[in-house]
């Protein structure tokens, strides 16, 4: 079939082989078609002009997100989309079997990742890299990226309660709005700009569920707090102070409704982010109790009234009023705080020199000191955030990172912070290029492929220029910085191009008046000013400023600026920490995590440079999509097909063809991968079936010998206690024969004939005492009083007998007169017997019969050993 396609195909239109632009007519044709390529790999043939009809019709439906190979197109409506980013959404793409056959999404990157964490596919942790210039959406992908997983990684939670899920997944959230109103401002490219960069790992224990989150932080851009660009403003947070805050807030924060403040441009604007309850509300559910929330509002607050503290030479109520302000909310002693910002300390050998400050040097200090409150705040709100929302590290074992930058960026005055923000750009870039377009090819290569390498722009030689080493645009900086003079524009202008003018990236325009470097970026050129440039990278902290908000009655303050003197103890150490090294080394520890993790990219595109919804400026996308690559990603993605040939119908009708193979290509591996799961689901049956008769078997055995070990044991037991009772019942039959009268124990007595009087009433008479005595008959186990005609005698025999008689019965002598009872409650009689015959004789012998019943009459029948010892006679 295709042979027969070959034959037929007719070239008798030249347009369509003389030339790419015919090519490009001749793909261009139906345009009304455009729209439905989800995949610009997909395109022929592949140009910037192709690329971006196609981005464009896609555009005009309201269709988003286009796949680019490896890389996912994202174009910002610059309008909510909400059944784009809904629950539903995030399930469907979630539990769907193939989710690269849905429509394309970021949605759809999120879950490659997150299966590729499943799977322990090496390297097992993931990044998604967001790029893109200021106002692309970038922020608002990061964040739908971080609802996704904090959705998905939840939702199968089996072995946590749902609360503490509910718990992390709140917090790993409630970081973004903080982190947005604390980092983010409104600039002319967009409403809501990162002017930081932030790195977020999302931790993952083994079950893939989402334990905790931390966040890094790179660079952020401090200056906005004292001096914003024309028409843009300040940190979000101070105008949602301003627009949100209670009366009663107000008059703590020393802020009234019609007060204007110098750093607080545009205050009249209103954008979505002046949301200060959402802002408090998240920093409850962090865990920021309301006493830590007021020491926070009252430092953003200081910093506004510092702002309008001016310096003249003349002493000004209202430069007074404004000092005392932001000295009470600071909560420092107002002279010395004018004093810090009026009277430097220089250093004479050992001794200090003070020095009073010019009217700049005033303003100068103060900018920094606001600066740095600002800076220090925010690097507390991170730490925080990070305590309250990172989990052990024994709890989690992978992470997925999503890294939202700051946008390449080139206005009418760039300085140091344009050219960090730019170098960090240059850094993901060819991050993007080592990794994708460079090692994509080289691969294909050492497969032993007929391969002819894509051109694309190499921005190597630009790195070498800013970062290079020894000598760089930063190494220079560095040095001049670390000088101990005041720094010179010229001076420093002619030693860059005595340097680095062997580099290409570098130009200068020698008829200009203000000392600047340009540098040809893979997004553009960028023109920096070098005035100012050196101070900024020195970033100085004039030590008295830090002693003094060491010493404030605002906790957070004290906290905050003892971290900074430990950091930086002295002056000298503070120089040689500069902001350009800082950045850099920050900058090369977030590229070695993205070189130990499987990257996934996303590059967001700005369709017009007015953000207006649904608005698409041909010359704004075009200039995007040369800088990012695109162009020539796709070519190698398209090229690394089995059919490469563009640019003729031939080529078109062998990709139909292509299609068709890839259909059954794909029907068959269905098969295979259904039969292949078919005999491991069979496999497991029968393995489990298995283990569960083995199971049983071993359960029922185990059983029965413990069954067999108990009875035995109570076989045991019984003859033991058998044995036992046995053998008491022995002793006790033995013991109560021993207690009986024995023939040799008994000597006949003349017993004295009793007084018939003596003999009524019951008594006894001693052979020993002449005089009758009552007798209380009480012996144990037998009640003599229900026989008073009994009469009683004792007979004892040898001094041992005669002593057992006198410990059994209690003889007191009082005066002559005696009494008879037994010492059975006392000294516990032994035993006594009834003889059957005549009278009761008492034998006092030892016995061990120590547990005879105590109280006879309580009891209605006789148990025991008295059963033994009494025998009934009357």
């Amino acid at each position: 079939q295709v042979e027969g396609l070959i034959q037929n195909v007719d070239f008798s239109h030249p347009s369509l082989n003389d030339s790419l632009e015919g090519e490009i007519q001749a793909f261009l044709i139906n345009e009304d078609q455009l729209h439905t390529y989800d995949d610009l790999t997909k395109v022929n043939p592949v140009t910037p002009t192709t690329v971006l009809k196609c981005l464009q019709a896609r555009y005009s439906v309201k269709v988003f997100y286009t796949h680019a190979g490896c890389t996912l197109v994202a174009l910002n409506p610059f309008q909510p989309v909400p059944d784009l980013y809904s629950l539903d959404v995030m399930k469907e793409y979630h539990y769907a079997s193939q989710p690269q056959e849905f429509k394309p999404h970021i949605f759809i990157v999120a879950e490659e990742a997150y299966r590729n964490v499943q799977g322990q596919l090496e390297p097992v942790n993931q990044s998604l890299v967001v790029s893109g210039e200021s106002g692309a959406g970038k922020t608002w992908t990061s964040r739908c990226l971080m609802k996704y997983y904090a959705t998905v990684a939840a939702s199968s939670s089996v072995m946590k309660s749902q609360d503490t899920v509910e718990r992390i997944e709140r917090r790993v959230l409630d970081s973004n709005p903080i982190m947005e109103a604390f980092g983010n401002a409104c600039t002319l490219r967009n409403n809501n700009s990162s002017r930081f960069g932030k790195y977020i790992q999302l931790q993952l224990d083994r079950c893939q569920l989402l334990v905790g989150a931390s966040v890094q932080t790179y660079l952020l851009e401090k200056t906005r707090v004292t001096c914003q660009p024309a028409n843009e403003r300040n940190f979000h947070i101070f105008y949602q102070m301003m627009k949100g805050a209670t009366d009663q807030q107000r008059k703590e924060w020393m802020m009234s409704q019609d007060q204007c403040f110098a750093w607080l441009p545009n205050s009249e604007k209103t954008v979505e982010e002046d949301c200060f309850d959402e802002t408090v509300e998240a920093m409850v559910h962090l865990g920021i109790h309301a006493e830590r929330q007021q020491q926070i509002f009252r430092i953003l607050a200081g910093i506004l009234q510092l702002g309008n503290v001016s310096f003249s030479s003349s002493t000004d109520e209202s430069q007074t009023y404004f000092l005392q302000r932001a000295a009470e909310l600071l909560c420092v002693p107002a002279e010395e705080l004018q004093t810090c910002l009026r009277v430097r300390t220089l250093k004479a050998g050992k001794q200090n020199v003070l020095k009073p400050c010019s009217q700049a040097e005033c303003s100068v200090r103060r900018d920094c000191l606001a600066k740095l409150i600002y800076a220090q705040l925010f690097e507390w709100i991170v730490t925080f955030i990070n305590n309250s929302i990172c989990a052990d590290k024994s709890t989690w074992c992978n992470f997925i990172g999503v890294l939202d930058v700051y946008g390449f960026e080139c206005f009418q005055i760039n300085n140091l912070e344009q050219l960090c923000i730019n170098y960090a750009n240059e850094k993901l870039q060819q991050h993007f290029v080592a990794h994708y377009l460079r090692a994509q090819q080289e691969e294909y290569v050492s497969e032993g492929l007929q391969w002819s390498f894509v051109k694309y722009q190499d921005n190597q030689s630009c790195l070498d220029l800013i970062e290079g080493s020894p000598i760089s645009v930063f190494s220079l900086l560095n040095e001049e910085s670390r000088l101990n003079r005041a720094s010179d524009a010229k001076m420093f202008r002619v030693r860059l191009e005595k340097e680095l003018s062997d580099n290409g990236n570098i130009s200068w325009d020698k008829f200009s008046k203000v000392p600047h470097f340009t540098v040809a970026h893979y997004a553009g050129r960028v023109n920096y000013q070098i005035e100012g440039m050196v101070e900024k990278n020195k970033d100085p902290v004039p030590a008295e400023l830090i002693n003094l908000f060491e010493k404030s009655d605002n906790p957070l303050l004290q906290e905050i600026f003892a971290d900074k003197k430990t950091e930086n103890p002295t002056n000298r150490g503070l120089s040689k920490v500069t902001v350009v090294s800082k950045f850099k080394n920050s900058l090369e520890n977030l590229m070695k995590i993205l070189h130990t993790t499987t990257p996934h990219y996303t590059r967001c595109i700005k369709p017009n440079p007015d953000c207006k919804p649904l608005t698409f400026k041909k010359e704004e996308v075009i200039m995007q999509l040369e800088a990012c690559g695109i162009v020539e990603t796709i070519h190698i993605s398209a090229a690394g097909f089995p059919i490469s040939t563009r640019g003729s119908l031939l080529a078109c009708l062998l990709v139909s063809q292509l299609d068709l193979l890839e259909d059954q290509r794909k029907k068959i591996l269905s098969r295979c991968a259904f039969s292949i799961q078919c005999c491991w689901l069979r496999y497991q049956r029968r393995r489990r079936h298995t283990h569960r008769q083995s199971a049983t078997l071993i359960q029922a055995a185990v059983r029965s010998w413990l069954v067999r070990k108990k009875v035995r044991r109570w076989n045991r037991a019984a003859g033991v206690i058998q044995n036992k009772w046995k053998k008491w019942r022995t002793l006790l039959k033995s013991l109560a024969e021993a207690e009986l009268d024995d023939a040799k124990d008994v000597v006949e007595e003349d017993v004295p004939v009793l007084n018939p009087v003596v003999r009524e009433r019951g008594s006894v008479q001693l052979s020993t005492i002449p005089e009758p005595v009552p007798v209380r008959g009480w012996p144990m186990g037998l009640a003599l009083a229900s026989a008073p005609s009994i009469t009683v005698s004792l007979t004892a025999t040898g001094f041992q007998k005669m002593m057992s008689a006198m410990a059994s019965l209690n003889l007191p002598s009082r005066r002559g007169q005696y009494k008879v009872t037994t010492n059975q409650y006392t000294e516990e009689l032994a035993s006594i017997r009834a003889q059957p015959k005549g009278s009761v004789k008492l034998h006092c012998q030892r016995s061990p019969l120590l547990y005879a019943d105590r109280h006879p009459d309580l009891k209605s029948d006789v148990r025991g050993f008295n059963e033994i010892l009494l025998e009934k006679t009357l």
